[in-house]
């Protein structure tokens, strides 16, 4: 069913018991007064607000002032009471003032929260009257507001500024798991309003639910203008009612979008709002804020507080973030200074899918110190966490197939982070104060098996020499022994050959290694088993695997690159030439095994061989031929060849 219309609207309240006739309140400047001929003689100041008004209608049904007065010494020369701290400020006040001089009072969602509180202060309980203002304003709030999505909101929003009497008097707590019961309805079922509306029809009953299907995010828009702590309230009330995590992590993205501009990229919105779709606008957001909107920008306390309250809430569950949002949240955390444990378990959950990550979302910059343009030490401990967490990660010893697939699926993994590595070193490399060391340990951090090719390493060092030219030739090599140069691919090989900023030895084992490649390639084109060389496992085999020639004399080597350079050129010819002889062999194999056509002359010479073979047979048996037959056969050999 449809909210009952007086859920949203106003609710009348009123009492005539023991009032005071009066045609109701002036409001004169920064004071008001009581329309009656009595006059006043009791002065109530709040703020900078001051209330002209009678001692009887007050007394009678507020207990507070009952024991302000009469507790007094002086309670007969009393005729004026300051209340600075009463929740509501001086609108409450002039609602609770109203109601003890018996004008109808207009309960409504935006104002009973502040009524509620202003009755608890002054008291205004059974105990007095019977319906005092503390029991009409309860009633109010748990068979109209609680009932209400739209109305559950409002009070929960025009609660910001009652702590703490809303949080004693449980209107968050209340209000929360109401929003919370809605939230987790079958969106099928939904028949009240709220601000995320689909895009209209064109029947003219659009906002029937029946003709327009509600989305499971129609609740984000309407959560997302609540204070930082109520909208904390809601999504712990939401998940423990079972909502899926997808649905509170998108909601999460959604506020963010909304309260922390700079966290998300420049056009680009994870959750899209329903006003940005051309869908229904207004609702909440013109109800609780006017013509106000959000501010994009808080100062540095506001927004660490909100950044806090999402990375504690963020459900366990991989996934229900994206990886990129979740290091957006981390740079923000460390500009902000967020605390120490809520950015280490942040690092987690990146390292729990940081295969997800982009190039972009890693070059977080370094607020802490100026050494280094880029958070290497951040992504470092990322790697860590990723690592540990594909170690712990559970596997299934009863279902081979599961065992298999959880094996392929942490090797993909594992190589879309060493891509990801390769390329966050070929951009820090440039940094001159990146210490050899750090590169070093965060280009082998990941086991061998992560790579399958070592290009991208290799354009990592080469982007370091390029930066660091003052490298001695020690610390050349130990940055060399980072990759593999049999794990190089032809294109690298050769730009590696005629790299001047490689140590020489690099460069004879890039030689030596491509030279290995191309053998074993000839020998298994020529299907010669005994000429394989066999490829070398690692970099210290491949040491020991290097002809003596190698070894000893680097200096005089230097003479011969150029050289070695030539025979690798000129085995690759012949290796062309070979593939090209092979392919006319093939030709002329397919030719001879295709069936012989017989043509004219094939056929004639046929006919010539079987009357050379009647004749022969005919001398053998001592037929004499005569003169007839012997002129006869040379012209038939003449007509058949004709």
């Amino acid at each position: 069913m449809w909210e009952s219309e007086s859920a949203a609207g106003d609710y009348p309240l009123s009492t005539t018991k023991n009032a005071l006739h009066t045609d109701g309140f002036d409001q004169r400047g920064h004071s008001w007064y009581v329309s009656t001929d009595i006059p006043s003689d009791f002065l109530v100041q709040i703020g900078d607000i001051s209330f002209h008004l009678h001692k009887y209608p007050l007394l009678s049904r507020s207990a507070k002032l009952n024991r302000l007065i009469y507790e007094s010494r002086d309670a007969a020369e009393i005729n004026k009471i300051s209340f600075d701290d009463l929740p509501g400020g001086p609108d409450a006040f002039e609602l609770a003032a109203k109601f003890c001089y018996g004008i109808a009072v207009d309960l409504t969602a935006t104002n009973i929260s502040g009524l509620r509180c202003a009755a608890e202060y002054l008291e205004m309980t059974e105990d007095l009257e019977e319906g005092n203002l503390v029991f009409k304003t309860e009633a109010f709030l748990s068979y109209v507001v609680l009932s209400s999505w739209r109305d559950s909101i409002v009070v929960l929003k025009s609660c910001e500024n009652l702590s703490p009497w809303a949080e004693n008097l449980q209107i968050v707590r209340r209000c929360s798991e109401s929003i919370a019961w809605k939230a987790c309805a079958n969106p099928k079922g939904i028949r009240w309003h709220y601000t995320g509306k689909p895009r209209s029809s064109s029947s003219p009953k659009w906002n029937d639910s029946s003709l327009t299907p509600v989305p499971p995010d129609w609740w984000f828009e309407d959560v997302s203008i609540l204070r930082i702590d109520h909208f904390v309230r809601v999504v712990t009330a939401i998940r423990v009612k079972g909502m899926l995590s997808e649905l509170i992590g998108a909601s999460i993205i959604h506020y963010a979008t909304k309260w922390l501009p700079s966290l998300v990229k420049e056009g680009a919105t994870s959750v899209a709002s329903p006003e940005d779709e051309g869908g229904w606008k207004g609702g909440l957001h013109v109800i609780v804020a006017g013509n106000q909107e959000i501010p994009a920008t808080f100062q540095a306390k506001d927004q660490r507080m909100i950044v806090e309250s999402l990375i504690s809430i963020i459900p366990q569950h991989r996934d229900c973030v994206s990886c990129s949002f979740l290091l957006r949240l981390l740079r923000m955390a460390n500009m902000l200074n967020v605390a120490p444990a809520l950015v280490t378990e942040l690092e987690k959950r990146v390292g729990m899918q940081l295969e997800q990550a982009t190039l972009s979302d890693l070059l977080i910059p370094c607020y802490n110190t100026k050494e280094t343009i880029y958070d290497f030490d951040l992504v470092q401990r990322l790697l860590e966490h990723f690592l540990v967490q594909e170690q712990s990660s559970p596997t299934r010893q009863d279902t081979k197939m599961h065992d298999s697939a959880q094996r392929g699926s942490n090797l993909n993994a594992k190589m879309r982070v060493a891509r990801l590595v390769d390329s966050y070193l070929t951009e820090v490399a440039r940094n001159r104060n990146l210490s050899l060391t750090k590169f070093q340990v965060l280009a082998e951090a990941l086991p061998e098996s992560a790579r399958t090719c070592d290009d991208g390493l290799y354009r990592a060092v080469d982007s370091y020499l390029k930066a660091h030219p003052t490298l001695t030739e020690h610390e050349r090599k130990r940055l060399c022994r980072v990759m593999e140069c049999q794990k190089l691919s032809v294109d690298a090989c050769m730009h590696a050959a005629q790299n001047e900023r490689l140590p020489l030895r690099v460069v004879v084992q890039v030689l030596f290694s491509e030279q290995v490649k191309i053998s074993n390639a000839v020998a298994l084109k020529e299907g010669g088993e005994s000429q394989y060389l066999p490829m070398v496992p690692n970099r210290k085999t491949l040491l020991e695997g290097t002809p003596q020639s190698f070894q000893e004399g680097w200096t005089a080597a230097k003479n011969n690159i150029n050289t070695l350079k030539f025979e690798l050129e000129t085995v690759k010819t012949k290796y062309l030439e070979l593939q090209h002889d092979m392919e006319t062999l093939q030709r002329d194999f397919n030719k001879l095994a295709k069936p012989k056509q017989t043509s004219a002359w094939t056929s004639g010479w046929k006919k010539l061989s079987k009357l050379t073979k009647m004749t022969d047979a005919n001398e053998n048996g001592s037929q004499l031929p005569t003169a007839e037959n012997t002129r006869k056969t040379p012209r038939r050999w003449r007509n058949s060849i004709s």
